[in-house]
């Protein structure tokens, strides 16, 4: 161990232990205090610089790498370890799995302190690269220089960029030339418009002055085929708009949902303004199991579709339903699980506190014939009463897909009152999930528990839970 100018310690010899949260891993510090260290692999030894201390724990960076770990693969991207994204492409596939079952299991046992039947093998993606149906891409007129570019000391005499913010970094975007996340022809547009905009000096968005044109680029692609672009504009410059939106019309006329919106808000999010159709529909439409489903510029739909199939297939399979069972399902959404299970169930009851993904899970079930799925806008803790229990009847089958928060307090109480026979319990934050588990622990038994990853390269995990009434 040795000190810094800084007083920074540097840590030598250190091996990698486990993979933590958010992506980073866990080494130990020679006096057992725990250390974070991002872009390093479980079984890597290396020398760590130290740069922030706490109590109980270091966050360092690996400044030497003495040995490398068997688990370890050479990044596909580019951008990797600059970019926040993807911060296990260092990692071979098979390992990456391995951390997310585990993560489960440890938030299970340690939070929901509950017993547990053994998992069922966590569920990997076909495609591990080009998965995503949507991405967010951010402009900036001050983009972020790489060490490279800050070590040459060179002028720019542009710092336009188009991709992502950089992480704790809220006003420096890095330019992305490849992502590897969504597929063809998301890359394209996103550097055409860069290259457009550049030509034709449309100014990049500055978050620090509030001003430029270009501000925000959402894409979102369906396995029909259909393409979304959105722009959003900060400054309502018309000649702009017009020029920009019109290049993107004749340069891709595989878009078939071309809209922008004009946003001069401190904040960029478009949930409550208003979207300009430019050319073509207002949605896209995804299509699962010959359901089809409309996705417009506001609704939420799982990110992955290639899993959110498999998702809802392990979800309807816990579910075990006959054909005459009356099935809850809480925090619908857009009904896109309600609607895959329908033709299982005697009647289905989707329950959701946001009204446009009510009115677009009601506008999915006409399109695809569905006659007994009903929704209900509400926030759930309030809507879900005894009332509404009365007057829809006592559901046989709960099914419930919570936020990364998970259920209310109120809401799992109702669930208790109610007492199905089984909950079906779809997460995507396992510590949430295995508090609200431990809360039902006295009433219902986990009897069957299948992680499912939707999102490869990261350490995000979805899990599916059976609950059963204890006889």
């Amino acid at each position: 161990m040795g000190r810094k100018k800084t007083d920074k310690i540097v840590f030598e010899n250190v091996k990698v232990l486990d993979a933590g949260a958010k992506g980073v891993s866990v080494a130990k510090a020679p006096e057992g205090q725990v250390i974070f260290i991002p872009n390093v692999v479980p079984g890597d030894v290396v020398d760590v610089q130290t740069f922030k201390k706490r109590k109980s724990y270091f966050e360092g960076k690996a400044i030497k790498f003495h040995e490398f770990s068997e688990h370890r693969t050479t990044p596909v991207c580019e951008h990797f370890g600059v970019c926040g994204g993807c911060k296990w492409q260092n990692m071979k596939y098979e390992q990456q799995l391995f951390y997310k079952n585990q993560e489960v299991y440890n938030h299970l046992k340690r939070i929901g302190k509950i017993e547990l039947p053994g998992f069922e093998p966590i569920l990997g993606s076909k495609e591990q690269f080009f998965y995503r149906n949507k991405m967010e891409f951010g402009f900036s007129s001050s983009r972020w220089m790489t060490q490279e570019e800050v070590d040459s000391g060179a002028e720019l005499d542009n710092k336009n960029a188009v991709g992502f913010h950089i992480p704790k970094m809220w006003d420096k975007i890095l330019d992305i030339n490849k992502c590897h996340l969504q597929q063809d022809p998301s890359n394209d547009i996103r550097n055409e418009i860069r290259r457009f905009a550049n030509e034709n000096e449309l100014s990049f968005f500055n978050p620090r002055n509030l001003e430029g044109l270009l501000r925000t680029l959402m894409i979102r692609t369906a396995s029909t085929g259909e393409i979304m672009v959105l722009i959003q504009f900060f400054e309502n410059d018309k000649i702009g708009i017009e020029l920009m939106m019109n290049f993107l019309a004749a340069r891709f006329p595989e878009i078939t949902s071309l809209q922008y919106v004009i946003n001069q808000k401190a904040n960029d999010t478009i949930y409550d303004q208003d979207i300009i159709l430019f050319k073509g529909r207002e949605y896209i439409l995804e299509e699962m199991e010959g359901l089809n489903f409309s996705i417009n510029a506001k609704s939420f739909y799982q990110t992955n579709s290639a899993q959110a199939y498999e998702l809802y297939s392990i979800t309807r399979e816990f579910a075990g339903l006959t054909g005459e069972e009356l099935v809850y399902d809480l925090y619908t959404g857009t009904g896109t699980i309600a609607q895959f299970v329908s033709k299982k169930a005697k009647k289905v009851i989707g329950v959701e506190a946001v009204p446009e993904a009510i009115a677009d899970a009601k506008e999915n079930a006409k399109r695809n014939n569905i006659t007994n799925c009903e929704f209900f806008v509400g926030d759930m803790k309030n809507v879900f009463n005894d009332d509404f229990i009365k007057t829809h009847g006592h559901p046989d089958v709960i099914i419930t897909d919570p936020p990364r928060d998970g259920m209310h307090a109120d809401v799992v109480k109702q669930i208790l009152s109610i007492a199905p026979e089984k909950v079906v319990y779809v997460s995507c934050n396992s510590a949430t999930q295995a508090r609200d588990l431990a809360l039902m622990d006295e009433m219902y038994k986990v009897t069957r528990v299948r992680p499912v990853d939707m999102f490869p390269q990261t350490h995000h995990v979805e899990n599916v839970v059976l609950l059963e009434k204890r006889s």
